[in-house]
């Protein structure tokens, strides 16, 4: 059985960690470098930077962020936000990231996927999938939203984490947009379908209000679990989550 990651999720803004609803109502939540160390002192197994208005604002993730954070912790970082170019991604890498995600730029131009993932290697790239649920004839169905969530596309977000996937992204991160942020629990319909359309890992986000949303992701079909606001406002440690998850089953790193 594979080690399910748990990763706490930094949405940055102006160099603090915010957390809102359905990327909205933003609120403060603390200091990215001093979080990301608390996380991996409780036992984080990645943590994951999100610049959450690099991309509506037209300017790139900030570095320094990135390298305080960076310095504060040893454990994987993944940083996405307001990635449009090569250089971007260079920066962030040369920076401390690990890994770089890229999401309203790869909907704009595809190419850049492919273009990131030979450059810097597959394992290097992250394409993050926002997907709103459809409604009346086409209710079942999700579709990519980009911007965060200011802008709909029209793509069938299915179709999308295929093609990525073909296109060289070594992972997705999947957010419901639709849940995000309202504890009712991650999509397990969207992430197994997902899952089985790309092939490739899925790293669920949006709407977990503690471990047993978690493992019905897992069981979905994710390979990770991100979480911001059960972290954020202290209703779970990390270290509870696993232990709770480890006790209903999943194979975690302790």
């Amino acid at each position: 059985m594979l080690t399910t990651r748990i990763i706490p999720c930094l949405d940055v803004d102006a160099g603090r960690v915010v957390k809102g609803v359905k990327f909205k109502n933003l609120r403060d939540a603390g200091d990215p470098a001093q979080l990301a160390a608390r996380y991996e002192a409780e036992g984080a197994d990645e943590i994951v930077i999100l610049d959450v208005s690099a991309t509506s604002e037209g300017r790139e993730t900030a570095v320094n962020t990135v390298e305080r954070v960076r310095a504060a912790i040893r454990i994987p970082l993944t940083v996405g936000g307001g990635v449009r170019t090569i250089d971007d991604a260079r920066r962030l890498l040369e920076a401390g990231a690990d890994r770089v995600s890229v999401n309203s730029a790869a909907v704009a131009e595809p190419a850049l996927v492919a273009r990131m993932a030979e450059r810097f290697g597959v394992q290097c790239v992250v394409v993050a999938i926002d997907a709103a649920g459809s409604t009346g004839r086409d209710a079942g169905r999700w579709e990519v939203v980009v911007k965060g969530g200011r802008e709909r596309t029209g793509i069938d977000a299915i179709v999308w984490a295929s093609q990525v996937a073909s296109l060289g992204a070594g992972e997705i991160l999947l957010t419901s947009f639709d849940r995000d942020g309202t504890g009712e629990g991650y999509d397990t319909d969207l992430i197994a379908a997902v899952s089985a359309a790309s092939k490739i890992p899925v790293i669920a986000s949006g709407g977990a209000s503690g471990p047993e949303h978690m493992a019905l992701a897992v069981g979905a079909g994710a390979d990770a679990v991100l979480a911001a606001s059960i972290f954020h406002d202290g209703v779970y440690a990390v270290a509870q989550v696993k232990r709770e998850l480890k006790d209903a089953g999943l194979e975690v790193r302790l």
